[in-house]
């Protein structure tokens, strides 16, 4: 029988290992530019964290829109040793969750175009559609989404 999965809010402290273990996250240091404190100081009550044994081996930071009905996920991280094992998907159900009690009605995420993982995730375990039109490699991005020349996949998904 497998045990109950517990999703907390994230602390400080939770969000200090995130990021002093970033590299057990993602592989390499390259998105610790995209975390910061008020990712938890402004939006903690959409900061999660899964823990076994005492240490985050999941998070997720979202935020929802000022401007539309949207939830946000800004960032999703699951340590590398622990990937495939559902809690990505876990983590976004609860987020979603969250949003439909808000009354919220989209989902949204973004990535780069080589992040091939993230694609893949989104589209075949979220469901996510990406937006906007095919790039050389047959991937829809959206043009200067992030500034100009920093084109992104931009997921989007109705949530009912």
């Amino acid at each position: 029988m497998k045990k109950k999965t517990l999703i907390l809010p994230c602390t400080m402290d939770d969000f200090n290992e995130i990021t002093r273990d970033i590299v057990d996250f993602w592989g390499s240091d390259r998105t610790l530019y995209l975390h910061h404190p008020y990712l938890v100081y402004e939006f903690g009550n959409t900061a999660f964290v899964i823990k076994e044994k005492g240490q985050v081996i999941a998070y997720l930071f979202g935020f929802f829109s000022q401007t539309e009905s949207v939830a946000y996920v800004h960032l999703l991280g699951v340590r590398e040793s622990c990937q495939r094992q559902g809690y990505g998907q876990m983590l976004y159900e609860h987020f979603i969750n969250i949003a439909k009690q808000k009354g919220i009605k989209k989902l949204k995420a973004i990535t780069t175009p080589t992040n091939f993982k993230s694609v893949s995730f989104h589209k075949n375990k979220i469901g996510m559609t990406l937006l906007g039109q095919p790039d050389s490699n047959g991937i829809n991005v959206v043009k200067n989404y992030s500034g100009i020349d920093k084109d992104r996949v931009v997921f989007l998904k109705e949530i009912k």
